[in-house]
């Protein structure tokens, strides 16, 4: 279990993955925090990445991809959710989202430090902006969150209630379908891909089928690459979101999309 000490100036390694952080200054319901990480990581937006280099991935690879990228959006959602309540002065809850990042950044040290073992044969080192509230009297848009992953719903889920939305969230595609039948239909609908019994390919035909869930709105949240698929569901969804995502970025499109104005 990692025990975090809320004095300023305490670093926290994760030394598979090459990042440090630490706590620089606390300050009534803010906290900064510094990160440090390595000088040569890539980021590029998903339309510079080159499509043959997309198709030369083995599954495996591909499949551990989008294991990581799963774990940095539950770590990243945590931490935009604990910012959220130290906004709001909910501290305890603040503490609670900050502990949930740090686990999830320590299996995702472990993740990294598993996949160097098994690729170099040597062993790995051992460890040593908030959005806006809507006022009560407005009416709140409507999400459902299709998710798999229940760490990853959940953050998702309170983030948007910190951000007015009202929240409904289900663990397929199925289960998607089932609710959407039987419930008002929502303003949008954010969904994952890689999910069991019904993939987000699958659900996005069923859906995009109905004539009454024609101005259903689609947000795609994924591991996967828009790219990947093979078919044309991709083209048949308002947005895509490539995990991990920026949540204040986020709750901005969806407010853009929406036309809810921030408060």
């Amino acid at each position: 279990m990692l025990i975090l000490s809320r004095k300023q100036n305490q670093r926290i390694l994760f030394p598979n993955l090459e990042i440090t952080i630490e706590i620089l200054r606390v300050s009534g319901s803010a906290v900064k925090v510094g990160v440090e990480a390595p000088s040569n990581v890539r980021v590029l937006r998903e339309e510079v990445v080159d499509t043959a280099e997309l198709e030369g991935i083995t599954e495996a690879a591909r499949t551990q991809r989008h294991t990581l990228r799963n774990r940095m959006n539950t770590a990243n959602l945590a931490l935009h959710l604990a910012q959220k309540h130290l906004n709001q002065e909910q501290y305890v809850d603040a503490e609670k989202s900050l502990r949930r990042a740090l686990s999830e950044l320590t299996t995702l040290d472990s993740l990294v430090a598993s996949s160097a073992s098994a690729t170099t044969g040597k062993p790995a080192a051992n460890p040593p902006e908030s959005g806006q509230t809507v006022s009560e009297t407005e009416k709140k848009p409507q999400a459902l969150i299709a998710e798999d992953n229940s760490n990853e719903r959940e953050l998702l889920a309170a983030y948007l209630r910190l951000s007015g939305y009202e929240v409904a969230g289900v663990s397929d595609g199925v289960e998607a379908l089932e609710y959407l039948a039987r419930n008002p239909l929502p303003d949008v609908f954010l969904l994952d891909m890689d999910m069991p019994r019904m993939s987000g390919q699958e659900t996005i035909a069923a859906v995009r089928s109905k004539p009454e869930y024609k101005d259903l709105k689609i947000f795609v949240v994924s591991g996967s690459e828009r790219k990947e698929l093979t078919d044309d569901s991709s083209r048949r969804v308002d947005h895509w979101f490539s995990k991990p995502i920026a949540p204040p970025a986020f709750v901005r499109e969806l407010n853009r999309e929406l036309e809810v104005e921030s408060a």
